[in-house]
């Protein structure tokens, strides 16, 4: 394996630094470099100029479709594959394996059942925010839990309209229906009395509501309050189905892929940035997988929002990563630093530009000197260190 040698540094270790085309310049580079680009050129000079600079940048664009090409057809190559797409559902499950894919959903109906009832609360407040008071309690600004613009840009009506009151009423219809029906969903009794007391303090709070034509953040917080305890209640009831689901499904496809293939199993869960930190699906499926592989091999992609086509978003991010990890270790030989940033989510560009900020940059003193060092013979560089 090549030596490999560091050539991030500091300002002051390495003087000026190029990486991958940007240049840390002194300040006389940089009147030069200015002066140099805003000089005035004659309209032939201007020409030449920009006919070289287009042809410097059709190179790139040769990178990127070559590199389009070689991720193309390794989409066609990855497996196995194992990719979530996070619903409200718990989670469609697809499996890539030997260019053929099958789909189960294999969390209970519990699990969805469970998690409705639970989100009444966040549905009630849905309605009522644009209308809350602009100004933040003196609890909350005692304890700091609440940015005074962001319940600024929320409460974007304010108290001085009733116009909350008729869909809170058609909401409260949807949730009068479903108490009335609970019974007959035949859930465990647990469960079943959780949801009904979430429920009829809803209802409550909705009623009183309306008929005082008025509500405050405090009143809606009491309500909240008094129902998390079945809140908590749900949410046992929704993980146990949903542990059990992917336990299942994982039992069953680690079977049908074989223990030699599933130890390079590549997982990618799907998710929005609101769930994807210790998103529930991939603290379950870790478990499963061969342990050595899961810091490398369990991806939390996040998305905008949940695409149509999960199988594809996840294979084009994975080919993406698995040709970004072989190229990082053959264009980066020199730098085991930078090679790691090109096969992580750390921008390659994020040294030099803690550098020059002046923050700190994650290169090592000996890095900086051997930025400093030609590799090939061992004498001091000038100003630069070529990649």
């Amino acid at each position: 394996m090549a030596t490999r040698r560091k050539f991030i540094g500091t300002a002051a270790a390495v003087g000026a630094v190029t990486m991958l085309g940007t240049t840390q310049a002194s300040a006389e580079e940089a009147v030069v470099d200015a002066a140099t680009d805003g000089a005035a050129l004659t309209d032939a000079d201007a020409a030449r100029k920009r006919e070289a600079r287009d042809a410097i940048l059709a190179v790139n664009v040769g990178m990127r479709s070559n590199y389009a090409t070689l991720k193309t057809e390794l989409i066609k190559k990855l497996t196995p594959v194992i990719i979530v797409q996070n619903d409200a559902k718990g989670g469609k499950y697809f499996l890539v394996h030997n260019g053929q894919t099958i789909s189960e959903q294999p969390i209970s109906e519990t699990f969805e059942l469970a998690k409705s009832i639970a989100h009444i609360p966040l549905g009630i407040f849905c309605i009522i925010a644009p209308y809350l008071n602009k100004r933040v309690p003196p609890e909350h600004l005692t304890a700091g839990d609440m940015f005074p613009h962001d319940l600024e840009m929320v409460a974007y009506v304010g108290p001085s309209t009733t116009n909350w009151i008729a869909p809170l009423q058609e909401f409260d219809r949807t949730i009068t229906t479903a108490r009335q029906k609970l019974e007959d969903a035949r859930l465990p009794a647990q469960l079943q009395a959780s949801c009904a007391n979430i429920l009829d303090k809803a209802h409550n709070f909705i009623e009183n509501s309306v008929r005082d034509r008025s509500f405050t953040m405090q009143t809606f917080e009491a309500f909240s309050g008094a129902v998390y305890g079945d809140i908590r209640t749900n949410m046992k009831f929704a993980s146990q189905v949903q542990i059990a689901g992917v336990k299942d499904i994982m039992t069953r496809w680690k079977a049908k892929v074989g223990d030699t293939a599933w130890k390079e199993l590549y997982v990618v869960v799907l998710s929005i940035w609101t769930t994807s930190v210790l998103n529930q699906n991939s603290i379950i499926l870790k478990q499963y997988m061969d342990q050595a592989h899961v810091e490398s091999h369990l991806l939390d992609i996040v998305t905008a929002q949940l695409p149509t086509d999960p199988v594809f978003t996840a294979l084009d991010n994975l080919a993406r990563i698995v040709q970004d990890n072989i190229a990082a270790e053959m264009v980066f030989s020199a730098d085991q630093q930078v090679a790691n940033a090109l096969k992580g989510k750390q921008d390659l560009l994020s040294e030099e530009i803690l550098v020059q900020l002046g923050g700190k940059s994650t290169a090592t003193p000996a890095a900086a000197a051997a930025a400093a060092t030609c590799p090939i013979t061992g004498k001091g560089q000038a100003t630069t260190a070529l990649v």
